[in-house]
This record gives C-alpha cells, structure tokens and sequence, in this order.
C-alpha cells in the first residue's frame, strides 16, 4: 500500500490538544483559587492569625495550572509540521483533553473543599487534617490526568511515525 501524504489539518488537532491542556486546567486554577480566596478572607475577618495555615488550597489550585503548562509544551515540542500524521493529532489532542478536563475537575472540588474547609477549620481547628486529606485527595485527581495525558502523548510519537509521507 502506497504510504500517503501527511495531511496539514493534522496540525490543528495537535493544536487543539495544546490549547484545551492550557485553557481547562487553567480554568480549574483559577476557579479553585478563586472560591477558595473567597473563604480564606471571609474567615480571615474573624481569625486574621490563620490566613497563612489557610492559604494550602490556593496553592494546590495553582499547580494545576502548571500541569496544563507542562503538558502544552510537551505537546509542541513533538509537532513536527512536515510528518505530523493524523493519529499524532488526535492523540495529541486527546492527551490535552485528558490534563485539562481532570485538571478543570480537581480545580471545582479543591474550590469547594477549599472553601468550606478553611471555614470550618476557623471554627474548629481539629479539621485541619481532614481538610488537608481531602484537598490531596482532590489534587490526585488531576495528577492522574498528567500522567495518563503524557503517556499518550509520548506514545503518540512512536506509533504516529511512517503513517504518512511529508508533504510539500
């Protein structure tokens, strides 16, 4: 069988990849940094001494966002415009889908979580652990997306290779 022209608009399915790893886990960063900031200032008004003990889920919101980075540069680093095949695109984008929807996920349960918990744990300080556990918990959630995101893009390399011909 003749081997065939690798298609151009497979590109955009890479691209896209790269997009929705950033844009969605971006998206779940900021949305768990955001309603887990609105809980630390409203507890921080009546318990202005734990803002610092409290500031964990913002943290834990934000590396998300960096999963989403490190995944989106991965990606373009494996692009290659002239041999870039179709299975390499959408492998790519499904690696991209795959970060940024669990990344989007663990940002709305670390916001939540976040919230009430650094509410809560100004009334009781006894659920700071609990709390604590529950964040991890809701930040593994996106870790298994990166690691499962990279695996196929790292995969997608190989096994796209000599599908098609470069185009010119």
């Amino acid at each position: 069988m003749p081997e065939m022209e690798c298609d151009p608009s497979s590109a955009f399915f890479g691209f896209m990849g790269v997009t929705s790893a950033l844009v969605f886990a971006n998206l779940g960063a900021a949305y768990g940094t955001a309603k887990s900031g609105v809980g630390i200032a409203s507890m921080g008004v009546m318990r202005p001494d734990m803002i610092m003990k409290s500031i964990i889920p913002v943290v834990m919101a934000g590396v998300l966002g960096i999963y989403g980075l490190i995944t989106a540069v991965i990606i373009n680093g494996k692009m290659d415009a002239a041999n870039y095949s179709a299975y390499s695109g959408y492998a790519h984008l499904g690696a991209g889908l795959t970060v940024g929807m669990s990344s989007l996920a663990a940002g709305l349960a670390i916001g939540i979580v976040g919230d009430a918990g650094v509410r809560a744990n100004a009334q009781q300080p006894r659920l700071f652990v609990g709390m604590i556990l529950i964040l991890i918990f809701a930040e593994a959630l996106g870790l298994y997306g990166l690691i499962v995101g990279l695996v196929v893009a790292s995969t997608a390399e190989g096994k796209g290779k000599g599908l098609c011909k470069p185009y010119a």
